[in-house]
């Protein structure tokens, strides 16, 4: 029997993070001790307070049966109280809230919702897998804008053609962002939204790092800003270390969030009940999160001052767990990735060609970069900074 797979299967490339845990067990198979910076898949535990919450939830929850589509209605209005209190912005619990199994299923999906074959979606590069996986899963074409050190990275929207806004339904943007750690400045957001309201654009605002950030001032939210056409996509993985909890929520526009519920009922199941109870108790303490974030700011100052001295350049960037680094002068970041997978140093990162898509020009704005991100323990990251410093000489 021959098993032929779909055309999309077959056009799809690798999924770049996938990629990334293959070298990590080949490294191990080898009898190595690889330092992984390369999925930013944090290693701290859950919280106590979390995990107590969800072992509670098994019980209470032992006969309740599927879970909601769009999430329990006290986990909807713990969103609720947490974008009010952390953004100002006011959401109704029945209808501008849904909850997500974390937000990657919600970001690969939502294409669905507006877009015909043929449709444009505008694409950060580099960014997100999903964003353009899901488009073109959903029959549509990305258009990808550059997100470089050139533009600070912003989209420089008046640089996007005009053919191309005409057919364009969406506008993805990920601030504070991934890979490059940008938190956005307040004046982008009113812009962005008068662009997108000039071609009908539905802003799609992924903002799963929202939490994660080292200046004074807390990053702003899209909807901070405007709720027309605006839909937000968050997450608790990165905020609360529930990576493999699936929890998280999109909310905004009324009719935007109608439609991902119309989709999402038919494709999918909810999040655990038992796993939305610790969700809501994630949401409602602080505490774990101001010292997730002191953690990532004292293994940054340390990964940081390594690549500064072993000749990698770091734009002032102050958000994400992740660094997004140029690598050495004269080395591709694909290169530069290879090189720290010697058996002697042994420190996973992601290439940035694997995070970028190519523009029009043919050009790919990763080819130059890597991306470390910040999970390994305080220790590795101390022990990585060590080996990659000795393997350029500079210890």
């Amino acid at each position: 029997m021959e098993i032929r797979p779909s055309r999309r299967i077959s056009d799809l490339p690798g999924y770049p993070f996938a990629q990334i845990d293959q070298m990590v067990s080949d490294l191990q198979a080898a009898g190595h001790h690889p330092i992984d910076f390369g999925v930013g898949d944090p290693t701290e535990p859950t919280p106590e307070i979390i995990r107590r919450a969800v072992q509670k939830g098994v019980d209470t929850r032992a006969q309740s049966g599927y879970p909601s589509y769009v999430g329990s209605p006290e986990y909807r209005q713990a969103i609720a109280d947490f974008m009010d209190r952390r953004f100002s912005v006011k959401l109704n619990v029945a209808t501008e809230i849904c909850a997500t199994i974390g937000s990657k299923e919600a970001v690969f999906q939502f294409p669905n919702c507006l877009i015909d074959p043929g449709d444009i979606v505008l694409c950060p590069s580099p960014g997100y897998p999903p964003y353009n996986r899901g488009t073109l899963f959903a029959g549509g074409v990305p258009y990808y804008y550059p997100v470089t050190q050139e533009n600070d990275f912003l989209p420089d929207l008046e640089a996007i053609p005009e053919d191309v806004l005409q057919r364009a339904r969406i506008i993805w943007v990920n601030y504070p962002n991934s890979p490059t750690g940008k938190v956005a400045p307040d004046e982008f957001w009113p812009r962005l939204l008068k662009f997108a309201q000039k071609y009908n654009l539905v802003v799609a605002s992924d903002e799963a790092y929202s939490e994660v950030y080292f200046s004074a001032e807390p990053p702003r939210s899209a909807l901070e800003f405007g709720r027309d056409g605006v839909i937000v996509f968050q997450s608790l993985s990165k905020r609360s270390y529930m990576t493999g909890h699936r929890v998280g929520w999109a909310c905004g526009d009324e009719r935007v969030i109608s439609l991902f519920k119309k989709l999402k009922t038919n494709v999918d199941s909810g999040t655990a009940t038992f796993i939305q109870d610790g969700a809501i108790v994630a949401l409602k303490d602080e505490e774990h999160v101001a010292k997730m974030r002191q953690l990532y700011q004292r293994k940054r100052e340390i990964l940081v001052d390594a690549l500064l001295e072993i000749g990698c350049e770091l734009a002032d960037c102050t958000g994400t767990l992740y660094l997004w680094p140029k690598a050495p002068k004269g080395t591709t970041g694909l290169e530069f990735a290879q090189k720290l997978l010697d058996p002697s140093i042994a420190v996973v990162c992601t290439p940035g060609v694997a995070l970028g898509e190519k523009l029009a020009d043919g050009s790919n704005p990763g080819e130059y970069h890597v991306r470390f991100a910040l999970v390994p323990d305080l220790e590795q990251v101390i022990q990585a900074s060590k080996r990659m410093k000795a393997a350029f000489g500079v210890i």
